[in-house]
């Protein structure tokens, strides 16, 4: 059964590699379009070999592919070919949606450029991701999450207490942000394309999601202004939003304020303190932070995590346990909002990550493995056109690899 969605019937050609571009595509699968991955002959998109480079989790099954590549078809071409010319003017005529990640300069001499992508269907919709942007004397410099989204946005080097060194930060998490702000950019130039009737030029960069990221701090920035020194939580600018420890030895983010300062004294069973005058307002609690901190770190940690949970939710300050990723995967808030949704078809992986992009009353396509390197490469030929004729020619002439069986074949001899 075909789930109709928002974009069933929409045709999409993913020539991107991981993470940001592909995952932009799966946004757009989840909503029912058709998307056509390509890749290169050999071991494919790099991404297939991501889930089992650490620091990723050590598992049996793929997951980190299907994620960024679930409900897919899957053909592999070699771009650097010149018979798969053809091949990529048939898929580009087909689609409605153009989606790569080559730098520029590459993307042309493989015949993926705006302007020869746009001769061959000016109604697409072609929309690609660089590290640093088209322009500037780093535009051609290759760009990583870690490096451009959040190295050189300001990001990481703010995201550290006062004292530690610069961490790396979780990777592939800039890659998956700034997928959404590929995704926004395609349903935008669509909408621009469903009134005019012209296709267009879309696109970001990590650095430009990763400034976005930053965006309070930057604006903060651009205005002159003064920063704070590096967060230190025995010495905070602002007690009440800061991690604390309990006795059982669990973490809590407390994010409140001083407005809830009440509350938060019956919270720990101190109303007296209403009266000390070193909290008697904000520019006090502000000038006395780092004697709050330490009264609350006494107190939250004389009392289990579970104590807290229940007088916090009382008194309705807003807090959370910080979680790790094993523990994120178990909670029963994600399958409550189908934030992890079942997955089809991988054996050790029966869950994966929804999108973030939701549209109430509107079904989005069940999840489905991601594809088999070339799985789909025949059936998509002869939708395209190709004769069984043509396409051993294809083969013979190296624009596509050679029949399963014959590369099997090769592998055992």
């Amino acid at each position: 059964m075909t789930t109709e969605s928002v974009f069933t019937g929409l045709k999409v050609l993913d020539a991107s590699t991981y993470i940001a571009g592909p995952a932009a595509a799966t946004v757009l699968s989840d909503f029912g379009a058709d998307v056509i991955k390509i890749e290169p002959p050999g071991q494919g998109d790099p991404q297939r070999r991501l889930s089992f480079v650490p620091p990723s989790p050590q598992a049996q099954a793929n997951y980190g592919w299907h994620l960024a590549n679930r409900n897919k078809r899957g053909m592999v071409i070699d771009l650097k070919s010149p018979a798969t010319t053809e091949i990529l003017k048939r898929l580009v005529e087909w689609a409605d949606v153009v989606i790569t990640n080559f730098p520029h300069g590459t993307r042309e001499k493989l015949h993926l450029g705006y302007e020869e992508v746009a001769s061959w269907n000016p109604r697409v919709v072609y929309a690609d991701i660089t590290g640093f942007g088209d322009a500037g004397p780093d535009a051609g410099q290759p760009g990583f999450d870690l490096t451009a989204y959040w190295s050189r946005s300001g990001l990481l080097a703010s995201t550290r207490d006062a004292g530690a060194p610069p961490t790396v930060p979780v990777w592939g998490s800039g890659d998956y942000t700034s997928a959404i702000a590929i995704y926004a950019a395609i349903a935008t130039a669509l909408y621009h394309r469903e009134r005019t009737g012209q296709g267009a030029s879309v696109g970001t960069s990590l650095l430009a999601t990763g400034v976005w990221a930053t965006g309070t701090l930057m604006a903060g920035a651009l205005a002159s202004g003064t920063p704070f020194e590096l967060h230190d939580r025995n010495a905070p600018v602002n007690a009440l939003t800061n991690p604390y420890r309990t006795a059982d030895g669990r973490w809590f983010m407390l994010a409140t304020s001083s407005v809830h300062w009440p509350r938060l004294t019956r919270a720990i069973g101190h109303p007296e303190l209403l009266e000390d005058p070193r909290f008697a307002d904000i520019e006090a609690l502000v000038k006395n932070a780092a004697v709050v901190s330490e009264l609350l770190d006494t107190e939250f940690r004389s009392r289990p995590f579970a104590h807290w949970k229940d007088v916090l939710h009382r008194e309705r300050i807003t807090y959370s346990l910080i979680q790790t990723p094993e523990e994120a995967a178990q909670d029963p808030q994600l399958r409550a909002n189908d934030i992890v949704v079942p997955l089809e078809g991988v054996a050790g992986l029966e869950e994966t990550v929804n999108s973030p992009v939701n549209l109430r009353g509107v079904t989005k396509v069940p999840a489905k493995r991601a594809p088999e390197l070339g799985e789909h490469t025949d059936e998509i030929l002869a939708e395209m056109g190709f004769g069984p004729t043509e396409i051993a020619q294809l083969r013979t002439q190296g624009a596509i690899p050679g029949a399963p069986e014959e590369e099997a074949a090769e592998e055992a001899a």
